[in-house]
């Protein structure tokens, strides 16, 4: 598992765009699969997003799909988030994880970053 740090969070009006990143700052992540994850709420953490090392494939859930990005960028060593189009339902604190596996799963009790608070509100 590696240290990451996730930043770039803030208040959003409905219908606004925020880019998150999740930096490493010791291993390389270019060779691993990263996820984005989210707490709402209410809610259990849930998978976002993740993107393949290998071959940069992507996924999305499809809550966000259409409306979501990630993307990275090996020489600054950052995965990116970026979000558009947001609704009150994607407040919740997001955080990114690695390594994940094929299925874009990573153990709850594994360590976590302490995420980066996204609020949707007008």
């Amino acid at each position: 598992q590696l240290h990451l740090v996730e930043s770039g969070g803030g208040l959003v009006q409905p219908g606004g765009s925020l880019r998150l990143s999740c930096s490493s700052s010791g291993s390389t992540l270019d060779d691993s699969d990263v996820g984005w994850f989210r707490q709402t709420p209410g809610n259990a953490r849930e998978v976002v997003s993740c993107i393949d090392a290998s071959d940069g494939s992507t996924w999305y859930r499809d809550s966000v799909k259409g409306r979501f990005a990630i993307s990275k960028d090996n020489a600054k060593n950052t995965v990116y988030l970026q979000i558009n189009n947001l609704t009150a339902e994607d407040t919740g604190v997001y955080y990114c994880a690695a390594p994940v596996d094929a299925d874009c799963y990573y153990p709850e009790e594994e360590p976590w970053g302490p995420g980066t608070q996204v609020t949707v509100s007008s």
